[in-house]
């Protein structure tokens, strides 16, 4: 039986790449006993399936993973988080788990959007506020951009689906706080049919920023023309799971 998780990515352990996301988690369920199916072949490997990659530094309160159990696992997705959150490591908690009907797009399809706090260290608040005003008020916003190897120009704006300061500046459940001077953005940003990464965004709106903490807040799916995420966290409790404000204590 196939089950769709959703975990956080907080603190150190986001300093994890992508690949090395996939080797804890192997390591994770393995510690913890959660019997995996594995792939056939000459070498085989666990059946695990994740939705898109977060870059190297970056956080996440809401990232997905999709696990393809073993027939005899015996385990209900309302328990697997409580299981397997022990083997993974401070500031990855398994927040819920739900089942996946035979047929189910996969993440990579399924999500059109992500949301982000993202912090701008160094230009003035007012600095940023212009700045959006003026990359939201553009028909076009041509950027450099280098996909599978080889630079491309890429039109940024269709990509920027809501773009605002970040209420008073401060970035929600902060898992790593910043020691700088920062101006917290608001961004919701396409990942079909082009993506637009925040490094990106950044350049769009001005080369010169630096980036601070980066925060992936929600990915977004449709649903008969509905935005809904893959799993929402706050609709489906999980017995035992490690709630929001605890899984920031455990990254800090």
């Amino acid at each position: 039986m196939k089950q769709r998780v959703r975990f956080t990515k907080l603190g150190k352990i986001r300093f994890l790449s992508h690949r090395d996301l996939a080797r804890v988690w192997e390591r994770g369920l393995r510690r913890t006993g959660v019997r995996v199916a594995y792939s056939e072949g000459f070498s085989p490997r666990p059946r695990l399936s994740f939705g898109l990659a977060l870059s190297t530094g970056y956080e996440s309160l809401g990232e997905y993973l999709d696990i393809d159990l073993h027939p005899e696992a015996g385990i209900e997705p309302a328990d697997l988080p409580e299981i397997v959150t022990p083997g993974l490591p401070a500031g990855m908690t398994a927040q819920v788990s739900v089942p996946l009907e035979p047929g189910t797009e996969s993440l990579q399809a399924a999500v059109t959007s992500s949301s982000w706090q993202l912090e701008v260290v160094g230009p003035e608040r007012a600095a940023v506020s212009e700045a959006i005003d003026r990359a939201l008020a553009a028909d076009e916003l041509p950027i450099t951009v280098e996909r599978k190897g080889s630079e491309t120009i890429l039109d940024a704006r269709p990509a920027i689906l809501a773009l605002a300061l970040s209420g008073d500046g401060t970035p929600v459940n902060p898992g790593v706080g910043s020691l700088r001077a920062s101006t917290v953005l608001a961004a919701e940003l396409a990942t079909q049919p082009r993506s637009l990464r925040p490094a990106e965004l950044f350049r769009a709106l001005d080369p010169t920023w630096r980036e601070g903490r980066m925060l992936r807040t929600h990915q977004w799916t449709l649903v008969d023309g509905a935005r809904c995420e893959p799993i929402p966290f706050e609709d489906h409790g999980s017995r035992g799971a490690t709630s929001a404000p605890h899984a920031e204590a455990r990254a800090s």
